[in-house]
């Protein structure tokens, strides 16, 4: 896109970076190019630099400059899945011997990849509480090559003080990567503050429908992005076109869906702490959260994800899930309808008996975009 068009609002860039009407027919809709591979016009005569969709599809080619747009990166990538695109950043960033800092309080899928995989490769990790800034300082080693962050973090929607958190890394000669699932780039937009490579799992709010799988890097620096890009390649699990496609068209209502999510979490929020069966209610939106004076100056508002504790414990909590009625039971997030989960059973059970283990009466709801009377009463019910 040109200057003058990469200065447009959000709402504009999702609904048109990297989306020009197609120039043989004039379809204002990318269309999916559900194809493996293109003529070439001669040996090495390559349209556009296409030759096999492992390596560009022109769907896909779409969401990367769209992704790279609203997230104010130089390059994004898609991928097959959120895990995809960690597990292929990691392996840009790490070898063996060389260190990581992850957070005491992130999504259980990213912890088993560290905790289960990476290390078998000789790639070593410390957990530290990335909400205080001291705290990733001493946990920082000579060896350390990166800092993992997640910001509202996922299940206890901790918040990290981004620009402290990236000063700290580029002084230790470290990478800040951050996963912005939970607060999708239409909230936050992390490279602005300082990140170096943002993470996203597109199955999520990007998507927005629970219809498709999807994970996406959008990466700062132009050096770095053509390393991550080669691995992209080099490994190949890339979003096929029909995912890309999916994802794309859910980034064009980003902006309205995160507006509606917000609201309805809001109000959530608020019916929760004054209910007598709820012990805690983890919301940066509140004033009583730790989090909230830095979600303030980092969000554009606190999103649609709340998780609070239940009085009487891991039994009452998973009774809570099972008479949900409007709130599906049922694991992952972001999409239009509202779900609710018990963490330690489901999206985090593999971190039981680790750091990163969540509390037995923890319940999580993704806020949906259903009227919020309707919700508030669901929850009322629910609770007993």
């Amino acid at each position: 896109m040109t200057e003058h068009q990469l200065s447009h609002g959000f709402e504009t860039l999702a609904i048109h970076a990297g989306q020009e009407a197609d120039p043989r027919t004039g379809a204002v809709v990318t269309p999916i190019y559900q194809v493996s591979t293109y003529k070439q016009d001669g040996v090495g005569g390559l349209r556009e630099g296409y030759e096999y969709s492992r390596s560009a599809n022109p769907t896909r080619t779409a969401l990367e400059e769209c992704l790279a747009a609203i997230e104010g990166g130089a390059r994004g990538l898609a991928f097959a899945s959120g895990l995809a695109a960690e597990d292929t950043l990691l392996r840009t960033l790490l070898k063996p011997g060389d260190h990581i800092v992850i957070p005491n309080d992130a999504y259980g899928g990213t912890f088993r990849l560290f905790a289960k995989v990476l290390t078998r490769w000789g790639v070593e990790f410390s957990v530290a509480d990335t909400h205080h800034p001291e705290k990733v300082r001493e946990a920082i080693r000579p060896t350390t090559r990166a800092v993992w962050v997640e910001t509202p973090s996922n299940p206890l929607l901790g918040i990290t003080d981004l620009a402290a958190v990236a000063d700290i890394a580029h002084t230790a000669g470290a990478k800040l990567v951050v996963d912005n699932t939970f607060a999708s780039p239409y909230l936050q937009q992390p490279i602005a503050f300082g990140a170096d490579v943002v993470v996203h799992s597109t199955t999520k709010y990007m998507g927005g429908h629970s219809d498709v799988v999807g994970g996406a890097l959008v990466v700062a620096d132009p050096g770095l992005a053509e390393e991550v890009a080669y691995h992209q390649n080099a490994m190949g699990a890339v979003a096929g076109p029909f995912d890309s496609w999916l994802v794309l068209r859910g980034i064009k209502t980003l902006g309205v869906r995160m507006d509606r999510h917000s609201e309805n979490a809001e109000k959530v929020a608020e019916l929760l702490s004054g209910h007598p069966k709820v012990t805690q209610v983890l919301y940066p939106g509140l004033p009583t959260h730790a989090g909230h004076d830095i979600a303030a100056k980092q969000m554009k508002a606190f999103g649609g994800m709340v998780s609070f504790r239940v009085a009487g414990g891991e039994q009452a909590a998973v009774e809570v899930c099972n008479r949900a009625e409007l709130f599906t039971l049922g694991e992952s997030l972001g999409g239009v309808e509202s779900l609710i989960e018990h963490p330690g059973r489901m999206t985090h059970a593999s971190a039981a008996g680790s750091p990163l283990e969540v509390p037995a009466d923890l319940v999580r709801i993704s806020v949906g975009i259903e009227a919020a009377a309707d919700l508030l009463a669901d929850l009322e019910q629910a609770l007993g």
